[in-house]
């Protein structure tokens, strides 16, 4: 394979360095028993990462729903709800809007209506909230973006990883991306290489298994993504992505953190892609939606579009300032995950594994 394209800043080592120091003392701290992490008598399982944002969580965290709903366990997903409007703990219901819990718990819970999905800072006590509902009582509780918040003893922690940023080859912040030393990757019980091209070569697995110097306890696997219908944000009528046309212009407008695999993919079917890209979980002003809309009315032809992605779309779709006449030619790309090397049913089965072993309900089916 390739060398990575990992940006280091090397004049900022010194800082990363102290950083790094701070870093480390507070995971001894945790490793020697001064600070405490708790366990919870229902299964928890934490999907996070090493880096700063864009490794994949939700379609990781999507799927794991999907698969623990097949097997009738009632699922609750707990995250802190970044950039969210409000403080302490938040069961979200129906009516619960955007600003009140933040963009990936308010897509999660548009798209699976019948789960939990609750925010809260302090984790150890949403996950404590989480247990004393009723009717039904939470089987599992899946952590969003909680690899660093050791407070939490999660049974089962799931680290992500980029494919074209692995933390082997990244260094500690603000000279790279990493939150927390390489090493932290041993408290890991399973490893997922994301975001893997479709025309990933066998030997890359090989290569990016000695890379990352997992040890034996810990499972390596690698997914990539798989992108839906373009499913338009005011409509019915989707589109397959395979429908754009080479004379098509698109408007890809992103708050997300890496948006490379997405224009890449959009590419490979018209070349006329314009990024607008805003900070990851930007919150939409008046103005980004004026931008959007000169950006879009200056894309030359008659057959364009504005495409986003799930998480920006639960920003746009009740945005006031979103003019009427865009909203036909707004269209949201879903994204889903799939496993490579015939790994899909080994996953699926320590997963379920893990939390029929340590569920509270008994009765959840073998399979």
């Amino acid at each position: 394979m390739e060398e990575p394209l990992v940006k280091i800043h090397y004049w900022l080592y010194p800082v990363s360095w102290l950083y790094g120091m701070g870093v480390r003392l507070r995971n001894k701290l945790f490793d020697w028993g001064y600070y405490r992490s708790k366990s919870f008598d229902v299964p928890v399982v934490c999907v996070g990462n090493l880096a700063v944002g864009g490794t994949g969580k939700t379609p990781h965290t999507e799927y794991l729903i999907k698969l623990l709903q097949q097997t009738g366990a009632n699922v609750a997903m707990l995250s802190r709800g970044y950039k969210r409007k409000s403080k302490g703990y938040v069961l979200a219901t129906e009516e619960t809007s955007v600003k009140r819990i933040g963009d990936e718990p308010y897509q999660i819970k548009t798209k699976f209506p019948g789960i939990r999905v609750a925010v809260d800072e302090n984790r150890c006590h949403g996950i404590e909230q989480l247990m004393k509902l009723e009717n039904p009582k939470v089987d599992v509780v899946l952590l969003d973006d909680a690899f660093q918040h050791r407070y939490v003893k999660a049974g089962l922690n799931i680290l992500l990883t980029d494919f074209h940023r692995l933390f082997s080859d990244d260094t500690l912040l603000p000279a790279g991306r990493l939150r927390e030393p390489e090493d932290g990757k041993n408290r890991a019980h399973i490893v997922i290489v994301t975001k893997c091209p479709e025309d990933i070569k066998p030997i890359d697995f090989n290569i990016i298994t000695k890379r990352l110097k997992l040890y034996p306890y810990q499972q390596l696997y690698f997914s990539s993504f798989r992108y839906g219908a373009l499913t338009p944000l005011f409509g019915e009528k989707r589109r397959a992505l395979a429908s754009l046309g080479k004379d098509e212009q698109v408007l890809l407008v992103t708050g997300i953190a890496s948006p490379a695999t997405l224009v890449e993919k959009l590419k490979a079917h018209t070349p006329h892609v314009d990024l607008c890209q805003f900070d990851d979980h930007h919150d939409f002003s008046n103005k980004d939606l004026q931008v959007i809309k000169e950006r879009f009315e200056h894309l030359e032809g008659e057959k364009k579009l504005i495409v986003t992605t799930e998480k920006d779309a639960t920003r746009l779709q009740h945005h006031p300032a979103l003019a009427e006449a865009l909203k036909p030619y707004l269209y949201v790309l879903p994204i889903e995950i799939e496993f490579l090397q015939n790994q899909q049913h080994i996953f699926n089965q320590n997963i379920i594994g893990y939390v029929r072993a340590h569920s509270r309900n008994s009765g959840l089916p073998e399979r």
